[in-house]
Parts: structure tokens; C-alpha cells; sequence
């Protein structure tokens, strides 16, 4: 059953903090309390009912099993990722009806630490056969939990370490390491010499301290991941740091902590409750929703997490398709500090870590607040169990004020509606960030995605009296570096139909003249992007660029072709760093934020299947290069659209940053025969005594 959530600011927060593990132990003291692995056995997953539904634990599990029963495997190889192989005809997935024969695939990658390369395993589950077993000899697949675990010990074993750690006064068994991806800083980090990662390390002075707030500056430490030797760089001496930074509502009562509240949490917060006597608004069958008129598919993978698939909506007495698929395929997270022990930091959080494995089991009345309806996810680990993920979607439903209001002025006549909307959102730790994945749907026909930035900044140490340059100061001794945050939105339309076109826009200024007397007039000048090498394209300010999606063979009731528009949330964010730089280079997505390629069912990421160790040399700059002169009109089209932000941290981010938000909209334009909100009820006006409404 579920109930209605209320936020009450008296309530334990051991509830939410029980529902968030911690998934990789930072000291051997924790390795102990890891809980057991939720393993889904064979026979108790729920029955795959859609071509797009996501891999269930039997089909995770048969996985394994061909590929333990296969030659080329050995029990020592080590399965990274298993993820949904998906049908490449999206016609005959529209027209896909229950009882309809299923065809399912899998893919499965695999690391051989003493081969030293990855093998792609093509799984056809239906068959249960493995169709091909390809090697890779000069890639690197995602980091996993096992490895950071293994890698542990040898962290605790390494003399240079054990020396480096002495030479600042500090024990082995005070320390704490937390994982960083390796970056690429030259040759010697090539995915074909060495499987590798650069962890930090922190002083941890209690079990619930924050670590982050005692960061041993000064050092780079490389494992690496299939021999587990560790290198060792010490660069320079840098005080820990010694104020608290804890964040529960005992430890900021402490004097010895930044920031200090005496008198801890606030008492004057009144319980805010949500209700829906009747129920939510929507309806879930299986992973479809329906809500309002709209109709969608949700999706699940290891890599990217929640995916968006099959979005319509329902239109005088039809459903209109709008997108097939869509998915964050890369975050990419550059840093600007210029010290030797951080200037290699950037992080491809995707293809690195993993979204899907990384997302949180979701708090009721915390993450998600009102008449909640939750998702399981399932993923896997080394061995290739499935394991199951609890709550890890949420989907709720939201009143955000004003839809639409007008007043006849002489007759006052009044007509106004109220905005609900349908919230669909997983939530996701990465090391110590945290990113919300939020989709909104309105009742407008607006489709708006939203990234919540949270967690607690990657830190340094610095010596007082000598500020960091390229950081921000949060605590005497302790800084953040700044840096930028680019995610990639890989759009496969489905607008009206199969065939769509891209066409930018942008306001010019009408020359003054006999056609513009006044001078007051201008123009949204449309310009169809024909070719892929045309839609390499950034934002301007200026003119008010923005793109839109049409289908040239559906006329609108004005005789244009159907549309929607992609438009930014907020401002444009462009990579600060030196494009030919190591971290430049491997971030070439993020120097457009647009681009346009036909569809091809081996282009998924922007940074390129195999983003780790990187020198970034694939991904949507080579897909884009590869076909540049193919046409983009009334074609198969795939938008991959980045945003993002430049965080230049302050001290107010200090210890959990508030949230940030980055995204972007899909409105209508020319979609509909108007206003698609005209159609929504008026609200039941609320009783009220004197100056209290209930």
C-alpha cells in the first residue's frame, strides 16, 4: 500500500541514510558491515512483456551462464556490464503487441585482467547462444565496486604509500581512500598498457566523519586494477585540514565544525502533507505510464540508468509519437585545478562508472514526496549476478502553480488553470556528487528534463595563507576546485512518424528600409540543417538560436510542418579548458551543443563505447566526421544535445551543496491545433474561514 508522505524536519534521518548504503567501503572496518548482495535467483522475475522492457534477473542470470559455459571465458575474467541488447527496427517495435513472438539480446562486457583486454559478448537470449565474442586490445571498460574493494588491500600493503602517509604524521588506519577515474595525462595511462584508477585519500577521525573534510593533499596514487601495483607520486607536503565538516543533525552542533549551528536542526518547520484521497493520476502497466494524454516507456541499464522511450501523446482521438529513445549518454566533469595532484582530474561519470549501478534506493518522503509509485531496477556485479535494486524510479505527480489565466478587464470574467505535472526520477551518487535525473511531462504538451546537482564537492587542502588559484575556500585549510559539468542527451526522434528534419532558427534584425519604415521589425529565420556535417552547432544569445524537430510530410492545420523546439533551461555553457589539452581532447562533445547524425544501432555515446582511459578518439565528433555528408533531411534522426554548468565553488556549497539545476525543454510548436491546456478542469475552489482556506 501506498501511503500519503509528509516532510517533518523532526524526523530521524537514520531512515534515509539506511536506504543509502554505503556501496564501497572507504576503510576495512567497513568491509564488514557491506550488506549482503540482493542476488535475484533464477524464476521470480516479473515476465518481459515489451521489446524495450528492461533485462529482468532470469535474463541477466542465462547471461552468465552461456558465458561461464563458454570456452573463450575463464573464471577468472571479470563481467563489468550486462545491458539490454536493444531492437534496432523501431517500426516493428511501435506496432509490438502483447502476445506478439519477443526476440531479446544482451550484451555483456568483460575484462581479462591476465590477458590484459576486454572482450563484447553478443548474447541472443531467445536462442540462448552467444551470436559473437569480439576482443578489444586497446580499451578499457567502466570501473566496478569489486575492483575498488580488491584494491584496497593493496592501498593498505603499499610501502610508498605507508612512507608517504608517514612523512604527514598520519596513520594507515585513520585513512580512507574514495575512487577517481585515471584521466588521461599521456602514453604512459593508454587503455592498452595498463588497467587503471587514481583514488584520494582522507583522514577519517570517527565513523561517521566526514572524510572529505581532511583530504591528504599532495599525492597521486595510481593502481592498477589488473595487477593491483600501485605507483606512487608525492609532490608536495599540504596540512590536512582540521575542522569538521559533518552535515547530521549532531554533528553540526559541534563548535569544531564549519558551518556551526548550536542549536542544531530548526524547530519552527511545520509538517507540510501531501494527500490524493483518490489516488494518483496515472496508471503503470509493467514499465508503461499513463498519465493525462501522455503514454511512455521506461527503460533501465547498467550505464546509463533510466532511459525515456516511446513518449506519445494522445491527440483528437490518436497517439502521436514525439521520441523513440532518450537517455543521458555522457556526463563529463573537468576540473580547473592547475596542481599536480589535481590537474589530471576529469570524469566521464557514464562510460566510467556507470549510472545504472550507481542509483540510489529511493526515501519515501525524502527523495520523492506525496502518493509515490516506485520501479525496481536490476544490475549486475563481477560474477554476473543480478542483483536487485529496490525503489530506484519514482514517479509521483506535482502542482507547480499557474497553467494558463485570464481576466476580461470591463467584465471581469476570469478563467484559470492550475499546472500538474508528471514526474518521473532516479536519483544518483557518483563518488561524492550526487545527480538527480528528473522528466517532467505537462499538461501542455511540454516534455522538460532537469539534472539536480547535489553532494559534496571533490576537495583539496591548501596551506593558509596561500589561496588556491583555480578553487574556492570552504574551510581554513580546505578548498573546492572548480570545474564544469556537460551531460549529453542522445535524442532518437520519432516526431509524427519515422521521418523527421532539423531546422535551426534565429532572430535577425530587419534592415530599415520601405519593407521595415519604422525599424522596429525583425524575423525567426528558419534554416534546415540538410547535411551532418551542418548540425555541429552552439548556442548564440544573441539571435535567440534554438533548434526544432519537424516532420515535413505532416501538415499542421495552418499548413506547417509539425514540430517540437529544443530550448535551453538555462545559460550555455561552454569547456573552459585548453582544447588541446589532455582534458580538452577527450571532451570534444561538449565544444558543440548540437549535434545531428542519421541513426546506427552502434552510436549510443557521445564520448564513444569506451570512454576510460580515453584519449578521446571516438564518440559523436567522429560518428559526425565519419558521416559528414550523409543527409539529415526526412531521416532517421538522432539529436545529441549538451548543457551544462560552471560550478565555481563557494563556501556556501560547504558541506552538501544545495541543489544546482541544468536542463533543458521540448515544447510544441505548431504540434497541435492550439493551446493543448485548454481542455484542462478548473480547480475545485478551496473552503475558507476567515483567513484560513483548508
Amino acid at each position: 500500500m501506498v501511503k500519503s508522505t509528509e516532510n517533518n524536519a523532526d524526523k530521524s534521518a537514520k531512515e534515509q541514510l539506511a536506504a543509502h548504503p554505503a556501496q564501497i567501503p572507504t576503510h576495512p572496518d567497513e568491509k564488514n558491515k557491506l550488506p549482503p548482495p540482493n542476488v535475484i535467483p533464477d524464476g521470480v522475475s516479473p515476465p518481459i512483456r515489451h521489446p524495450l522492457d528492461p533485462l529482468n534477473g532470469d535474463e541477466i542470470n542465462l547471461t552468465t551462464r552461456l558465458l561461464q559455459a563458454s570456452t573463450k571465458y575463464q573464471p577468472y575474467m571479470r563481467i563489468i556490464t550486462i545491458t539490454p541488447n536493444e531492437p534496432e527496427d523501431k517500426e516493428a517495435v511501435r506496432n509490438y503487441k502483447l502476445g506478439d513472438p519477443l526476440d531479446r539480446h544482451a550484451n555483456a562486457l568483460i575484462r581479462d585482467p591476465k590477458g590484459r583486454t576486454t572482450y563484447l559478448a553478443v548474447i541472443d537470449l531467445t536462442k540462448k547462444s552467444i551470436e559473437s565474442f569480439t576482443e578489444f586490445n586497446h580499451v578499457q571498460p567502466a570501473l566496478t565496486f569489486d575492483e575498488m574493494i580488491e584494491a584496497d588491500d593493496a592501498l593498505r600493503a603499499s610501502e610508498a604509500l605507508q612512507a608517504a602517509f608517514a612523512k604527514r604524521n598520519v596513520k594507515m588506519s585513520d585513512v580512507v581512500f574514495y575512487p577517481f577515474s585515471s584521466g588521461y595525462r599521456d602514453d604512459q595511462d593508454s587503455a592498452a598498457k595498463r588497467r587503471i584508477f587514481r583514488p584520494y585519500a582522507a583522514v577519517r577521525k570517527s565513523p561517521e566523519d566526514n572524510y572529505y573534510a581532511h583530504h591528504i593533499d599532495g599525492i597521486v596514487i595510481t593502481v592498477d586494477l589488473d595487477s593491483f601495483a600501485v605507483d606512487v607520486e608525492d609532490h608536495l607536503l599540504i596540512p590536512i585540514a582540521s575542522k569538521t565538516g559533518n552535515y547530521d543533525p549532531e554533528g553540526i552542533k559541534s563548535p569544531d565544525n564549519v558551518p556551526y549551528f548550536p542549536d542544531g536542526v530548526r524547530k519552527d518547520l511545520k509538517p507540510f502533507i501531501i494527500t490524493q484521497p483518490e489516488g494518483p493520476s496515472f496508471q503503470i502497466d509493467g514499465y508503461q505510464i499513463t498519465w493525462q494524454k501522455w503514454r511512455l516507456r521506461v527503460g533501465y541499464n547498467v550505464r546509463e540508468g533510466m532511459t525515456m522511450n516511446m513518449v506519445e501523446y494522445f491527440d483528437q482521438n490518436r497517439w502521436r509519437s514525439i521520441f523513440y529513445r532518450a537517455a543521458i549518454d555522457e556526463m563529463w566533469v573537468p576540473y580547473a585545478d592547475v596542481s599536480a595532484a589535481h590537474n589530471y582530474k576529469n570524469a566521464f561519470d557514464v562510460g566510467e562508472a556507470g549510472l545504472g549501478l550507481l542509483t540510489n534506493s529511493l526515501v519515501l518522503g525524502c527523495d520523492c514526496l506525496g502518493e509515490i509509485r516506485y520501479m525496481d531496477a536490476v544490475v549486475n556485479n563481477n560474477q554476473g549476478q543480478a542483483l536487485l535494486l529496490k525503489n530506484a524510479i519514482c514517479i509521483h505527480e506535482e502542482d507547480v502553480g499557474l497553467l494558463w489565466k485570464h481576466t476580461e478587464f470591463v467584465e471581469q470574467r476570469t478563467q484559470c488553470r492550475r499546472s500538474r505535472r508528471l514526474v518521473v526520477s532516479s536519483m544518483i551518487t557518483v563518488g561524492n556528487y550526487e545527480y538527480g535525473i528528473f522528466w517532467y511531462f505537462y499538461q501542455d504538451g511540454t516534455i522538460q528534463f532537469e539534472n539536480k546537482l547535489t553532494g559534496i564537492i571533490a576537495p583539496g587542502a591548501y596551506e593558509v595563507g596561500k589561496p588556491p588559484g583555480s578553487g574556492g575556500m570552504v574551510a581554513e585549510g580546505l578548498y573546492g576546485s572548480h570545474h564544469q559539468h556537460f551531460f549529453n542527451m542522445r535524442i532518437h526522434w520519432m516526431l509524427d512518424g519515422v521521418k523527421n528534419s532539423l531546422v535551426e532558427i534565429n532572430c535577425e534584425t530587419l534592415p530599415k528600409g520601405s519593407n521595415n519604415p519604422a525599424g522596429n521589425g525583425w524575423i525567426a529565420k528558419e534554416t534546415v540543417l540538410e547535411k551532418v556535417a551542418d548540425a555541429r552547432r552552439c548556442h548564440d544569445d544573441r539571435k535567440g538560436r534554438y533548434w526544432k524537430i519537424i516532420n515535413s510530410q505532416v501538415k499542421n492545420h495552418v499548413g506547417q510542418p509539425v514540430a517540437y523546439k529544443l530550448i535551453p533551461s538555462g545559460p550555455a555553457c561552454f569547456p573552459l579548458c585548453d582544447p588541446e589539452s589532455c582534458q580538452g581532447r577527450r571532451g570534444v562533445f561538449a565544444r558543440n551543443h548540437l549535434w545531428a547524425t542519421r541513426y546506427r544501432p552502434d552510436e549510443f555515446y557521445a564520448a564513444g563505447l569506451f570512454p576510460n582511459q580515453s584519449a578521446g578518439d571516438d564518440g559523436v565528433s567522429v560518428y559526425s566526421e565519419n558521416h559528414k555528408d550523409e543527409s539529415l533531411v526526412d531521416s532517421d534522426l538522432v539529436t545529441w544535445y549538451t548543457f551544462g554548468v560552471n560550478h565555481i565553488v563557494r563556501s556556501e556549497d560547504w558541506p552538501v551543496m544545495p541543489i544546482e539545476t541544468v536542463g533543458f525543454r521540448l515544447q510544441p510548436v505548431g504540434f497541435f491545433a492550439g493551446s493543448a491546456a485548454m481542455d484542462v478542469p478548473p480547480s475545485v475552489p478551496k473552503k475558507c474561514n476567515g483567513e484560513h482556506c483548508s
